[in-house]
């Protein structure tokens, strides 16, 4: 297999699989792209390579930026603007998860926190299964936030032999 078949179909793995994780496809190809890129690109190169509307791919850098996963990057005597991905994986994936603690771990943290404070009779059955639901996912989401703050402080290695520890 040549190179830019390699990376057509590295791209097009990258969208899909960001795809199965709530992540808009176009969004994932155009990081996949920036991850393969040695150097920063313009929007107009992100357009050309991946067959995409200046709009769509305004909006998708925006996104990207917005997880901390592309920075913009600017030229002395030049007015277009350059985007460029980091490369280690290890920060890549330290980025997501605080992204998405940030967005999804920490709101239910607070909505979990207000409905456990439900009053009600110990004996009525919806309002016992209603605590030992809430309880139960609350504990589980405390664990899964406990995690990923250990992921985002820690070395790679540490982290990774740390869990490989744990499933022997």
């Amino acid at each position: 297999m040549e190179l830019q078949e390699a990376k057509l179909k590295f791209i097009e793995a990258w969208g899909k699989l960001g795809s199965e994780w709530g992540i808009n496809r176009t969004m994932a190809q155009v990081h996949a792209l920036l991850l393969l890129t040695p150097d920063a690109i313009t929007t107009e190169d992100i357009m050309e390579k991946l067959n995409i509307s200046r709009g769509n791919t305004n909006m998708t850098l925006r996104d990207l930026m917005g997880w901390g996963l592309v920075e913009k990057q600017h030229r002395a005597g030049e007015r277009k603007e350059y985007f460029f991905a980091e490369k280690d994986a290890w920060l890549i994936a330290r980025q997501v998860a605080q992204e998405r603690k940030k967005r999804e771990i920490d709101p239910i943290l607070k909505l979990l926190n207000e409905l456990s404070e439900v009053k009600g009779d110990e004996k009525d059955p919806e309002y016992k299964t209603f605590k030992t639901s809430v309880n139960g996912i609350s504990k589980l989401t405390k664990n899964v936030n406990k995690a990923l703050g250990t992921m985002l402080k820690a070395d790679e290695n540490w982290f990774w032999g740390s869990i490989f520890k744990i499933f022997k």
